[in-house]
């Protein structure tokens, strides 16, 4: 019998609740936390749709909740905001923290099949593991509508997850997503650690590649890029899954927003768009 999650942070806002949680987590073999916001229910009965949110490099489940002031939109959306960490932690290995881009807090969301980073299975985790986690503990959530997002390397792996598991979510969007990781250094480093130097096996979580096997989207794409992000041109490559796009008729809005970096304070200036965004979608479920 699995534990049940532990609450250790409550916090009120726009009327509904930030609850942090801490479990044992048998895909990574350590503890993981994760936060919900959950919006104010307008009956007891009120099941809530779900957006998982994906946190990029150095980040934790925290950053996004405490951050993006997202919880006013999804507070009038009716939308569940989950939040899972970016990595496992505790493990002690060898080497995991001694790059702020890869190990611990650097997950990439994929599962890794290089022997050293066998726990490093965070694709698993928030495809599988975590929805079963919010599924069996949390009955105001419904965990058969959900929506996925996230930011720089989250937004890599929201488009990933999202684009070999079409069934399982109704929309993506992402801010600043590292799009072709197979082309750029935060990508190359990971992929080479984690999945070893069989350059095939990296094409299973890059979304330029990925698009070109896709098909039947029910809603676009949608990508908030700041103009004056630093990582813009050698790590992010946005033009690159644009590009892939046109060519395999995948429906895309990337939007190129001048004047904004790569920090939070751009995500809280458009993070209620993509928030309408996926209501839309997961009411139209």
């Amino acid at each position: 019998m699995e534990e049940k999650p532990t609450e250790i942070s409550s916090s009120k806002m726009f009327g509904g609740y930030n609850r942090r949680y801490r479990h044992f987590s048998t895909t990574l073999g350590c503890s993981m936390t994760f936060t919900v916001y959950f919006p104010p229910p307008s009956s007891p009965s009120q099941k809530f749709p779900i957006l998982y949110w994906l946190s990029g490099l150095t980040c934790t489940d925290d950053n996004f909740i405490m951050k993006s002031g997202a919880q006013r939109a999804a507070s009038g959306e009716g939308i569940a905001l989950v939040a899972p960490d970016t990595s496992p932690r505790g493990l002690n290995i060898e080497g995991e923290a001694d790059s702020w881009d890869f190990g611990v807090g650097a997950g990439f969301y994929l599962n890794a099949t290089e022997e050293k980073w066998k726990n490093w299975r965070m694709y698993d985790y928030v495809v599988k593991e975590l929805p079963k986690v919010l599924s069996e503990n949390f009955e105001q959530l419904d965990t058969s509508r959900a929506s996925i997002s996230g930011h720089s390397m989250g937004g890599h792996g929201a488009l990933t997850i999202y684009l070999k598991n079409l069934e399982k979510y109704k929309a993506v969007s992402a801010f600043a997503p590292i799009t072709n990781p197979t082309n750029c250094p935060w990508g190359q480093k990971a992929f080479s650690n984690y999945l070893g130097s069989d350059k095939s096996d990296w094409q299973e979580y890059d979304a330029t590649l990925l698009i070109e096997k896709c098909s039947k989207f029910s809603t676009p794409i949608l990508i908030d890029q700041g103009e004056d992000d630093k990582f813009l041109h050698d790590q992010l490559l946005p033009h690159n899954f644009e590009a892939a796009c046109k060519g395999a008729n995948a429906p895309l809005m990337l939007r190129m927003q001048p004047g904004y970096d790569h920090s939070y304070y751009f995500i809280s200036t458009f993070i209620d768009g993509h928030i309408h965004h996926h209501a839309k979608a997961l009411k139209c479920a």
